[in-house]
């Protein structure tokens, strides 16, 4: 047998062994999937999904809004399971802005590191890059 013939033989076999699998394949009958629902209703959660719907219908008057904050906060920790905290855990903020340089003893120790940026001589309109 020379080479030619035995890659025509090679390529024969090939060609039938990819003929079979395929007709197997597609002879096969699917299995069925058991369907699972991704998620379950909780009916102790009603009331909670009511006032977070609000919260959300409030748009951004709700973070302003202390009822909606307490809400969230239970949600949250309802969520991930907060209960068991560790001692030196820092509370939830009340609120979402933090607090301004007045209030805040970190941040006037920071501003007094960082000195002011110098004011830079004006520009010609000669020196101007277009």
């Amino acid at each position: 047998m020379d080479g030619k013939m035995l890659a025509r033989l090679g390529a024969v076999v090939f060609v039938g062994v990819a003929i079979t699998a395929a007709v197997i394949e597609f002879t096969r009958r699917p299995e069925p999937s058991e369907l699972r629902p991704l998620a379950r209703e909780r009916s102790d959660t009603g009331d909670i999904r009511q006032r977070l719907r609000h919260c959300r219908d409030l748009g951004e008057a709700a973070t302003r809004n202390p009822a909606c904050l307490d809400i969230w906060a239970e949600n949250r920790d309802r969520f991930l399971k907060q209960g068991a905290r560790a001692s030196g855990a820092p509370s939830a903020p009340t609120t979402l802005w933090p607090p301004t340089p007045s209030e805040d003893p970190i941040a006037k120790e920071t501003e007094a590191a960082i000195p002011p940026e110098p004011a830079r001589p004006p520009v010609s309109p000669d020196e101007r890059v277009r």
